[in-house]
């Protein structure tokens, strides 16, 4: 019976710190919403961007992506943004989805503009650029690399053996 003291008493503590973890990474969970001003962008595509991404200007971090969904009628990306309050943006500015490299998450890059006017709270940008799809664009390289290998082939009516490799005989 003294056995199971310890026992019982490391379970205990095991189980109290495992509840402080949770608690301590519910409160973090929320220190991704920043409160900031909300803005909106719409997007055609915003391939990997999620919730909680960063809002970055020139590299640095100035809000996150609060949520993202659909518009039912055009299936346009929506996303809002929640920019810090002490940072206005010019209401000309532009929004961009980027990556941070080939293996990195995405993210949207404001590109500020020069206007004088400032955004306000709920407001949309004029002008987006949806996420580049870098799978399609490897793909499209490589196949346009097939086309126009340079091959020295004649263009038709050459006795060049390709009949007999099992291609189809020219038409004339």
């Amino acid at each position: 019976m003294t056995r199971k003291w310890p026992e019982l008493l490391t379970g205990f503590a095991v189980i109290i710190v495992a509840i402080l973890f949770l608690i301590y990474a519910l409160g973090r969970a929320d220190a991704v919403n920043t409160g900031g001003y909300p803005l909106r962008a719409q997007f055609s595509s915003i391939g990997s961007l999620t919730t909680g991404a960063d809002v970055k200007i020139g590299g640095v971090i100035v809000g996150h992506v609060a949520s993202t969904s659909l518009d039912p009628t055009t299936y346009a990306a929506l996303v809002r943004l929640d920019v810090d309050n002490d940072i206005k943006i010019p209401a000309d500015s532009s929004a961009t989805i980027a990556s941070d490299g080939l293996l990195g998450g995405s993210y949207v890059a404001i590109s500020p503009g020069g206007s004088d006017k400032m955004m306000a709270p709920n407001q949309a940008f004029a002008v987006t650029q949806s996420a580049i799809n870098i799978e399609d664009l490897l793909g499209k390289f490589i196949f346009s690399m097939g086309g126009s290998s340079g091959s020295s082939k004649p263009a038709s009516g050459g006795s060049d053996g390709a009949a007999a490799a099992g291609a189809p005989a020219p038409l004339k």
